[in-house]
């Protein structure tokens, strides 16, 4: 079975369109690079991984046809980045900017106007 076919069958036994999957994928793909690598989400390096695994599939969907790369089909391999990494995208800078957003770590900005006393 072709790594196309493969993501056909997917699509069917799950009723999701592979646009949907990619969206699963990536964020799955993202998390088990983190625990893998042993880094965080605020760590570019699983989001890299994602981007690396995505750049691969997209190179892949370009070639299954067997004949010469088709505007159509460049425009939907950028449709499916831009997709895919929305979610680690998010995740990442989340992570590094507003960790107090996921995690009861790290500093919690405090409200404007409000005083100690």
């Amino acid at each position: 079975m072709h790594w196309y076919e493969f993501k056909e069958y997917l699509s069917k036994i799950t009723d999701l369109d592979q646009d949907a999957l990619h969206v699963y994928a990536a964020v799955l793909l993202h998390i088990a690079a983190a625990g893998l690598l042993r880094r965080t989400l605020a760590s570019i390096i699983p989001w890299l991984a994602v981007l690396a695994v995505l750049v691969l599939n997209e190179w892949s969907d370009l070639r299954e046809p067997g004949g010469p790369i088709e505007e159509w089909q460049v425009i939907g391999g950028l449709k499916d980045i831009w997709n895919t990494m929305a979610i680690p995208t998010i995740l990442l800078l989340l992570g590094r900017y507003s960790p107090w957003l996921v995690t009861d770590r790290g500093n919690y900005p405090s409200p404007e106007g409000s005083r100690s006393r």
